[in-house]
């Protein structure tokens, strides 16, 4: 029963820390989120010259993989503990189960996912391990019986060798053979003494992202209701950072428990589904699989990957109800390719409409200009606002999807066109889909029994990418829905379009 015996990663900070206050559950995790910002923008520092084809670090997450950033996810190799674990004998009823073993055999370090035995205190934590040339780094948030929660992180070298010894003699019990090339992975990158300006930046982006929340906070409550409602700051027990970074309060409150209950719902449905996908394409690795296996393998990819996405979008909507995101979002505004954009969506879009028996038309004009925004969230806000389109239309109706320039900003629309198919019959008007408010920022479809995000938290995200969307109800046509991006400055020029 080693699970008794090995101390969890929470135990082994509070051993070598001064002290570790416990906060409040919304405290704590916004400690946890802010954190893993600062860290996400300190590696993404630390390896901005390092090349893509090279592996440059390795991560240690549970209980889902924690960055997604391309750069991140391309240049170091990530390991995900979790004690809810996708059994790969659900799609093998018939095999034994050394066919556990014959899967692991095939992950690689990049895309593991390791079991933690159910009883195991880990089970209780959410923790990132870092190992790079330049720092290690541990961040844990502990759950605890009484309902309170921690959080504490450490740059000390030898806090992070007692951390990974722990995680490391669960893994050589269960699997001697992965042990030992995890445990070479983590002897590349030696154990070094925090260097100061690391801790610095580090502790500037961790400011950064404090500023931020506060901001919003102060925008959010009056000066007297602030002082008011301001509770006792709940610090960053970290005595590493202790010199480099005053103590902070984490303590911004959401104005909405809507939205709290939005975000832990996205995240408790994106974790299991992660490991499902991450398992199922393991499985598509497999050579000795049926055709038709291999069918129903790549139809749960995509509904995983089609939901995360979906997920991924609600917790960005809560986001912005609760931070500066916004703010921050703009700064990472960049000049990029809509036509790269569009190849990319219109066969999800395409896929989307020929399973509810829609047909779609896209009109492109013969040279698409070049936008400002944020590519990978465009992307994924289109392609949830398509979603939630396509839903929301009776089959048999006609899409068309026209972009078109409009002064310095270039216009996509989506129009729907009902029973198109039959021109014999005279056109009816169209009838609004029946929506009922959930909370601050979702809607209930009973027709469909659809749940998704409301107009106004939809239109949150496109401003957030630097973009409008406007909505209009037109006899005969139903919901018009109108996206303008801006243009960029050097291509705002005349261009003809196509069909």
């Amino acid at each position: 029963m080693y699970e008794w015996i090995l101390p969890s990663l929470s135990e082994i900070l509070a051993e070598n820390q001064s002290s570790v206050a416990e906060c409040s559950p919304s405290k704590a995790e916004r400690q946890w989120r802010v954190s893993l910002a600062a860290t996400e923008h300190l590696l993404l520092n630390t390896l901005a010259g390092a090349s893509v084809d090279t592996t440059q670090g390795l991560v240690l997450a549970a209980p889902a993989p924690l960055f997604s950033q391309p750069k991140l996810t391309q240049s170091l190799q990530t390991v995900t503990f979790t004690a809810r674990p996708f059994n790969p004998l659900a799609l093998m009823p018939f095999q034994m189960p050394d066919a556990i073993a014959s899967v692991n055999e095939e992950i690689a370090p990049h895309e593991s996912v390791l079991p933690l035995l159910p009883a195991d205190p880990l089970g209780a934590e959410q923790f990132c391990l870092v190992f790079t040339d330049k720092f290690r780094l541990v961040l844990v948030l502990t759950t605890h019986k009484n309902g309170k929660k921690t959080f504490s992180f450490s740059f000390e070298p030898e806090v992070v060798q007692q951390a990974w010894r722990s995680l490391g003699a669960r893994v050589m019990l269960a699997n001697p053979e992965f042990f030992a090339r995890l445990d070479a992975l983590v002897e590349q990158h030696s154990p070094v003494a925090p260097d100061c300006r690391i801790m610095i930046q580090f502790s500037q982006l961790l400011l950064q992202e404090l500023t931020e929340a506060e901001e919003t906070k102060d925008s959010l409550l009056g000066t007297e209701d602030k002082e008011d409602k301001e509770n006792k700051p709940c610090p960053i027990p970290n005595t590493s950072l202790r010199d480099a970074a005053p103590t902070t309060s984490l303590s911004a409150q959401s104005p909405n428990p809507d939205v709290e209950l939005l975000q832990a719902f996205a995240h408790e449905v994106r974790t299991p589904l992660t490991t499902i996908r991450t398992m199922t394409r393991l499985l598509l690795k497999r050579r000795d699989l049926d055709a038709s296996v291999i069918n129903r393998l790549k139809i749960i990819d995509h509904e995983c990957t089609e939901q995360i996405d979906r997920m991924e979008l609600l917790f960005k909507a809560a986001e912005l109800e609760t931070t500066a995101s916004t703010k921050s979002s703009k700064t990472q505004l960049t000049p990029m390719s809509l036509d790269q954009v569009l190849q990319q969506s219109i066969p999800r879009w395409e896929q989307a409409a020929h399973r509810r028996n829609l047909t779609l038309n896209v009109i492109l004009p013969q040279q698409l200009p070049t936008v400002v925004s944020n590519p990978i969230m465009l992307d994924q806000v289109l392609t949830g606002l398509m979603e939630n389109f396509t839903r929301s239309l009776p089959a048999g109706s006609h899409i068309q999807v026209q972009v078109i320039p409009a002064g310095d900003q270039l216009k996509l629309q989506l129009s729907p066109q009902f029973g198109c198919r039959d021109s014999s019959k005279a056109a009816i008007p169209a009838t609004p889909p029946i929506r009922k408010a959930l909370g601050q920022l979702l809607m209930f479809q009973p027709e469909t029994g659809t749940i998704s995000l409301n107009i106004a938290a939809t239109k949150h995200l496109f401003q957030a990418i630097g973009g409008k969307l406007i909505v209009r109800q037109r006899p005969h046509y139903g919901e018009v829905l109108t996206i303008f991006l801006p243009l960029e400055v050097s291509n705002k020029h005349q261009f003809g379009a196509k069909a």
